[in-house]
């Protein structure tokens, strides 16, 4: 067993006694590297999507008027909507192997579903070809990268949790938003890359395709890179009666069940109205071309990933707690003036800085938001109990953002959105105000106030 895991292993088994090599932090630091290198992919496969819709709506979904692009735009929000409801089944799917067999046999898995949902897409006849059969065979490949993100979120914050070193799991934990957010950004950037180098009629022909192959060969090389990964999991938190039981988790842990799902909802709402929804709610609402717009979100999403470090340092010294309360309260008083701001914007530059102070509000949540929830859960049930957790109201909240943003937007009520995310953002501040109680941490050296 490599250092990384037999030290990982002494903390999960008692994490009282567990005592971390000092001279192991280049180990770890490899190891959040190449366990990042396949969340940076599946986030990529799974944005490129968000960030082409705007070319292939019409490709399969031309029984709509071709007069009315937002109803189109509505169609392929809600498919993207339902690629979130399959992170439930993948959460508790791919939660049960890494508990039952491993955090790398998981990850592995996971990484090959979304090359195989990215190729699918990437190749798929359109509505003018095969009809009606087209639109749903897109539906069932977003099914399956949502199947497989929703295993990869609660798999990797519970390997890099377990990777890191205590003191600075904060620090060491934003990375998984840190690659999350890259994969959004190379995603933006390849976009960006494909609207430059061809006319909108060839963007809408056969160009969105690109980004998907490209995403598809990205997952092969990821899957290489996650074979060399040690593994954090001990054989006997493995085979322990309890592991990946999801009747094991209801039963034992059901307030930390429940508080992931409130951190998520509000959480994972504004994360993705600022982030994917924004895109279009810059060409719809603030009226911005495509590819300013682009452009723009481009640039915003670089910041906002060289963001979480810092942030997840901060949460080392103030606490997690301290840091979710600043989220949810920050955005609960925020969001409603932010969002007309940014949807009355003409200048790019200012769109930029509104946007970015909106997600340095969100970044008190993303750059620890695995960390808190790994903490919450012990290690025979923790990657079950934060990727289905996570998944549910991620499924809930966040994959149905651009639809209800974008619903709204059409019955004349966009408005009411921006009260909704609010909301959902105060559900998120209650629920980090019940940690000011004492509860129980499974990690070494994770913090109980």
């Amino acid at each position: 067993m490599s250092t990384i895991a037999q030290s990982a292993t002494q903390a999960l088994v008692d994490p009282r006694e567990a005592v971390i090599d000092p001279h192991d932090t280049r180990r770890r630091i490899m190891a959040i590297v190449g366990s990042s290198s396949g969340n940076l992919v599946e986030w990529y496969d799974f944005y490129a999507y968000a960030f082409t819709a705007l070319y292939f709506s019409p490709a399969f979904f031309s029984f709509v008027s071709k007069a009315d692009p937002t109803t189109q735009l509505l169609y392929s929000s809600a498919v993207f909507a339902i690629g979130f409801l399959m992170r439930p089944v993948g959460g508790w799917l791919f939660g049960w192997v890494a508990d039952r067999y491993g955090r790398k046999t998981s990850m592995m898995i996971s990484v090959l579903m979304m090359c195989f949902g990215s190729l699918a897409i990437a190749v798929l006849p359109t509505y003018a070809s095969i009809g009606i059969a087209a639109p749903i065979l897109l539906l069932v490949a977003r099914m399956l990268q949502g199947l497989s993100v929703g295993g990869e979120y609660g798999t990797s914050a519970t390997y890099m949790s377990e990777v890191a070193l205590a003191g600075r799991r904060g620090f060491f934990g934003s990375f998984q938003y840190v690659t999350l957010i890259g994969g959004q950004l190379l995603a933006s950037a390849v976009v960006l890359i494909v609207q430059l180098s061809l006319p909108t009629e060839e963007l809408r022909a056969w160009g969105w395709r690109i980004p998907f192959f490209i995403g598809a060969g990205a997952a092969i090389v990821a899957f290489y890179l996650r074979r060399s990964l040690a593994e954090t999991s001990s054989v006997e938190t493995r085979t322990r009666k309890e592991a990946g039981s999801l009747g094991a988790l209801l039963r034992d842990h059901p307030r930390a069940f429940l508080t992931v799902i409130g951190y998520t909802a509000g959480g994972s709402l504004i994360f993705y109205t600022f982030t994917t929804y924004m895109q279009k709610y810059l060409i719809n609402t603030a009226h911005m071309n495509d590819r300013t717009a682009n452009v723009v979100m481009t640039a915003v999403l670089f910041t906002y990933m060289i963001l979480q470090p810092p942030f997840g340092a901060l949460s080392d010294r103030i606490g997690r707690k301290p840091s979710m309360l600043l989220f949810g309260g920050l955005a609960t008083l925020c969001t409603v003036p932010l969002m007309y701001a940014i949807g009355g914007v003409t200048n790019p530059y200012v769109a930029y800085v509104l946007i970015v102070m909106a997600l340095c509000i969100v970044s008190f949540y993303t750059s620890i938001s695995g960390l808190v929830k790994a903490e919450m859960f012990p290690a025979e049930v923790r990657a079950l109990g934060v990727g289905l957790s996570y998944a549910i109201a991620n499924a809930i909240f966040g994959g149905s953002a651009e639809a209800v943003a974008l619903k709204l937007k059409d019955v004349g009520n966009e408005t009411w959105f921006y009260w909704y995310v609010t909301a959902m953002c105060a559900i998120s501040f209650l629920t980090a105000l019940t940690m000011l109680q004492k509860r129980p941490t499974y990690l070494q050296g994770a913090e109980t106030e």
